[in-house]
């Protein structure tokens, strides 16, 4: 493993808002080729040992104290059902990662390369049942198949939480105030938490996966019409997405006079001061770390009563 190939994450973060895609390819005890977007890498180590916490869901392998933190690990092939080879040793590497707020790490079988892809160079994952739930996409690269692990949903299904959202009361709108919202997330676990969410607060949602999808499901409105501004409260994007990121949305809705009037807000796993100036360039405007439920909600019954004062206006 190069020390190279992390010295060259950060420089990977210019692509973001170009409608790239920057991937850390790695395998998982086999020769297939897996992907995972390199902004949620924070490092990638040899294996370290692992010890036992009593309150580690049962799917982790253990933790391992990494520079002084204790970040759990997870088997990402046993995670995602992925059938290893008999007699095969064990994952040498640990990739460290951070996305929800949340550090963990990935016990993987080899680490490869940083590589970055078109957008519009990867593809929905063929419908095949099995671990293909956990599949964002998928692409190739000189020639050779890369799948998108969803690895906020193999987190999530490994370390179920309780419902923060529970307590969030139902939000009193009024009859001429929209009560539909525009999800758009590549992670399935994201758009069904997003859309628990807007049931609890009385609002409809709309769910797709990517940002090409959403754009051309406005435009088709817009042409028919119907005013997205009427039908939607508001836009929830995530930021890394296949077809199309989420910055490249705003920005096309933006610079769409039926469109620029929707108020964005973007959604991401990713946090930082990198993520706040790219949202100010693009001009959403909003953005929420995922995930917390109170926080999300709190964005979306702001925005409800800013409707509502400007139509009593």
């Amino acid at each position: 493993m190069s020390r190279d190939l992390l010295d060259r994450i950060d420089q990977r973060t210019r692509l973001a808002g170009h409608n790239r895609l920057a991937l850390l390819l790695f395998r998982l005890g086999s020769r297939q080729l897996f992907g995972v977007n390199v902004f949620k890498v924070q490092e990638v180590i040899p294996r370290p040992p692992l010890f036992t916490l009593p309150q580690l869901p049962p799917a982790f392998s253990g933790a391992a104290d990494v520079r002084g933190r204790t970040v759990p690990v997870l088997d990402l092939a046993r995670a995602v059902g992925h059938a290893s080879t008999p007699g095969a040793p064990e994952p040498p590497y640990l990739v460290v990662t951070e996305f929800n707020r949340t550090v963990q790490g990935f016990l993987v079988s080899g680490v490869e390369r940083i590589v970055n892809i078109a957008v519009e160079d990867i593809h929905p994952p063929p419908d095949l049942g099995g671990d293909c739930h956990y599949l964002t996409g998928v692409t190739r690269f000189q020639g050779e198949l890369i799948q998108l692990l969803d690895v906020e949903s193999v987190l999530a299904e490994s370390s179920p939480r309780a419902n923060e959202a529970s307590g969030v009361q139902r939000l009193d709108i009024a009859a001429d105030i929209p009560r539909e919202v525009l999800v758009v997330d590549d992670s399935r676990v994201a758009r069904n938490q997003i859309r628990q969410l807007l049931d609890q607060l009385g609002l409809g949602a709309t769910l797709l996966s990517d940002g090409r999808q959403a754009l051309e499901h406005l435009q088709q409105m817009a042409e028919s019409g119907q005013p997205p501004t009427q039908r939607y409260a508001m836009v929830i994007s995530d930021i890394e997405m296949p077809a199309m990121d989420g910055y490249t949305l705003t920005t096309e809705i933006r610079r769409a006079p039926a469109l620029r009037g929707l108020h964005v807000l973007l959604h991401t796993s990713l946090s930082g001061v990198f993520n706040h100036a790219m949202v100010e360039r693009v001009g959403a405007d909003d953005f929420v770390p995922k995930y917390s439920e109170r926080e999300l909600a709190s964005r979306i019954e702001a925005r409800v009563q800013a409707l509502q004062r400007a139509r009593a206006a």
